[in-house]
């Protein structure tokens, strides 16, 4: 049985998307079924992939490509590949996008033990990506790291805005929740509406190259209004080891 699904809080607010179908996934998981057997009993007729165990993954094939190849996940017992897995039901289209390039690259360059920039971009946005929907002016401060603007004068404008978890190991991180889990922000137009019009929007608005250059917005997720009691106090912004000021212009990165 995976370990740790049971420790899941499926009424956390960032779990919001998720919890119909994840919950009742997890619940089977627990009542006994192998991670794959419980995705693959939510999936549709139109699923890009079928979810198998690990064990199928041949030692000397790269796990991206053996997924191009095959249209197979291997799937281990636990938080991780259960989240990844809950991503390819509801990001079928995104999540076929990156593994498409996660293939080309590895065509192209093999395996090596340094990953080249697409190849980072592409698993940093695969493992610990957000998408932010919302006004100007909040994308803006966030990308400032303008905290104070982001999250108290601009506060009301959170009303009108969204953050949607996309990578499957911040998933896994928020399970044991704690102040510095940050995520990789990827802006989505206002005009997508619902996860299946992201996923759209998302599949054909990613390339190689963009991801190379990490169009990220760095953001502390338990910051966002309504997800986190403690933040209702402004002094949980003053941390300066998790609300970080932005990098001087002259600063070695």
């Amino acid at each position: 049985m995976a370990t740790g699904l049971d420790r899941i809080d499926w009424t956390a607010p960032w779990l919001a998307p998720w919890q119909a179908r994840g919950q009742a996934i997890a619940d089977r998981v627990v009542r006994g079924d192998s991670c794959a057997q419980a995705l693959n009993a939510f999936g549709s007729p139109e699923s890009p992939v079928r979810f198998v165990a690990q064990e199928v993954l041949p030692a000397a094939e790269a796990y991206e490509a053996y997924i191009y190849r095959t249209r197979q996940v291997p799937t281990r017992e636990g938080l991780h590949d259960f989240f990844n897995g809950l991503c390819w039901l509801h990001f079928p289209h995104t999540k076929v996008r990156l593994n498409a390039l996660q293939a080309e690259q590895i065509a192209r360059s093999g395996v090596h033990s340094v990953r080249g920039a697409a190849r980072d971009g592409i698993t940093v946005f695969d493992e610990n990506a957000a998408f932010f929907q919302g006004p100007d002016a909040l994308w803006q401060a966030l990308t400032a790291k303008d905290w104070q603007q982001l999250f108290v004068t601009l506060r009301p404008q959170w009303a009108q805005a969204q953050l949607v978890l996309f990578g499957h190991a911040l998933m896994e991180k928020l399970v044991t929740p704690r102040k510095g889990i940050t995520a990789h922000v990827y802006r989505v137009p206002s005009s997508a509406r619902g996860l299946a019009e992201i996923d759209a929007w998302m599949a054909q608005d990613l390339s190689a190259d963009k991801l190379a250059s990490k169009p990220f917005a760095h953001l502390p997720v338990l910051g966002v209004p309504g997800w986190w009691l403690a933040n209702a106090e402004f002094g949980f912004y003053d941390d300066a080891s998790v609300f970080r000021a932005p990098r001087a212009r002259n600063e070695t990165v």
